[in-house]
């Protein structure tokens, strides 16, 4: 009999994995304590932009015209318990406040809400991202309070997900881990991924807590990198260097590689930062803390560069007071291909500016909407030419294709003064001094 799926949680995790299994060819339920969620996810609707996903979504979900019929949703614990043979956590795990460490309490209380109705054999599978323990220590609670006692099981499977390409990385993973503990736990999952795996897709069979720490030391390694370029992006400023062509020579080395190697403001979103900043805290807990103390350095480098860009825009204006200037801001996600502006680099630069008294206008193609709830006091314009009309100054922050293919000298014409900012080293600065502009971009004060 074919395996039924429930995935707790339906955020941006949850609700790629749940339409991404219905597309699999499972029969899919979906639970959230968030009616509104819940009711927009029954209409096909998704609560954030992803490409693909909605199409993804009212493919499969029940009672839309021409859908498969496949992924329903639900508020209710004990319709989940009573429907799936495998079971899903995908809800968040934030940074806590004041601290470094991880908030557990939204997985513990899923844990919690569904182990109590369990009276079946089943399979609870975690792939938020956690401390290195919580699968042990979960697995433990799942044992005290599901009825069905050793006939249900713990296992971990980390996501993997880049937002942008979050439909394509749950259909078409680069690798599937799973922490588990029997082979019985195994077996279901190889079941679920069977189509991926028969692509080649490498299935990566290991304990609790190597999965769990699979997905943090990936995201410290890609910080790393990313911090590395925009230190090397320092020097260079300082050398009189030019950190794109040194990015250049240095990803030809094949143990390097060419990938995160763009300098620019650094990195942001709801994980990478909150990500490395619980596994030093895990660490410390563990007495493993000095292995990793280079991590604080590679978050201060993050943090510093959005710093530099303010700066490099006091300087670019003559040095003093943002008093009276008006600033243009093209970018307000933390990447392109997202609407999500959590800890977004752009919009700090923004909201710093503005701080200290510059006039600063935002746009963006997906993050209006978001950008708008979390810094209203800013200025919003519906296009880019109408952002840049009357700026004294362009700051380019987010690296939309859309940027890369607006017309400079259209642009200029608008403009106060031609004079841009690039903080994502993505455009191609012969083709914006051609048109007239004043190109300067971080790490490269000679290019």
């Amino acid at each position: 009999m074919a395996l039924k799926i429930t995935v707790i949680g339906t955020g941006y995790l949850g609700a790629t994995h749940a339409a991404a299994m219905a597309e699999l060819g499972f029969e899919v339920l979906g639970l959230d304590v968030v009616p509104e969620k819940i009711e927009m996810l029954q209409r096909g609707e998704v609560p954030m932009y992803e490409p693909g996903l909605e199409e993804l979504l009212r493919k499969h979900v029940a009672g839309i015209e021409g859908s498969s019929g496949r992924l329903r949703f639900t508020m209710d614990w004990a319709e989940v318990a009573d429907f799936g043979d495998v079971h899903f956590i995908c809800v968040n795990t934030p940074q806590k406040h004041g601290e470094y460490a991880c908030d557990m309490s939204y997985v513990d209380t899923a844990l919690e809400s569904l182990a109590k109705h369990l009276t079946k054999a089943a399979l609870v599978v975690g792939k938020s991202t956690v401390p290195v323990g919580s699968a042990d220590r979960l697995a433990t609670r799942l044992a005290e309070l599901a009825p069905a006692g050793d006939e249900v099981e713990m296992a971990w499977n980390p996501e993997f997900l880049r937002e942008g390409f979050a439909v394509k990385d749950t259909l078409h993973p680069d690798r599937i881990v799973v922490g588990v503990r029997s082979e019985r736990a195994e077996k279901v999952l190889r079941e679920v991924y069977a189509a991926p795996i028969g692509e080649g897709s490498p299935f990566v069979v290991t304990d609790f807590p190597t999965a769990e720490l699979v997905k943090t030391s990936a995201n410290s390694f890609l910080a790393t990198k990313i911090s590395f370029i925009n230190a090397m992006a320092e020097v260079c400023e300082a050398a009189g260097g030019d950190v794109v062509k040194l990015a250049e020579a240095l990803g030809h080395d094949d143990r390097i590689g060419k990938k995160f190697l763009r300098a620019g403001i650094g990195f942001g979103g709801g994980c990478l930062p909150k990500d490395i900043r619980a596994f030093m805290a895990r660490a410390g807990e563990l007495g493993a803390d000095q292995a990793l103390t280079f991590l604080r350095e590679i978050d201060s480098i993050n943090m510093r560069r959005r710093g530099q860009m303010v700066e490099m825009a006091r300087e670019a204006l003559g040095g003093g007071s943002f008093l009276g200037k008006r600033v243009a801001v093209l970018g307000a996600t933390f990447k392109p291909d997202s609407d999500d502006v959590r800890d977004s680099p752009a919009l700090n630069v923004a909201g710093q500016i503005h701080l200290q008294g510059g006039q600063v206008t935002v746009y963006d193609p997906k993050g209006m909407a978001n950008a708008r709830r979390l810094f209203p006091t800013l200025g919003y314009a519906e296009t880019a030419l109408d952002a840049v009309r009357g700026a004294d100054v362009v700051l380019h922050l987010t690296e939309w294709r859309e940027f890369r293919e607006l017309d400079p000298a259209e642009l200029a014409a608008a403009a106060a003064a031609p004079l841009i900012l690039d903080g994502r080293n993505a455009l191609d600065p012969a083709v914006w001094r051609a048109a007239g502009w004043t190109y300067r971009a971080m790490g490269r004060p000679a290019a």
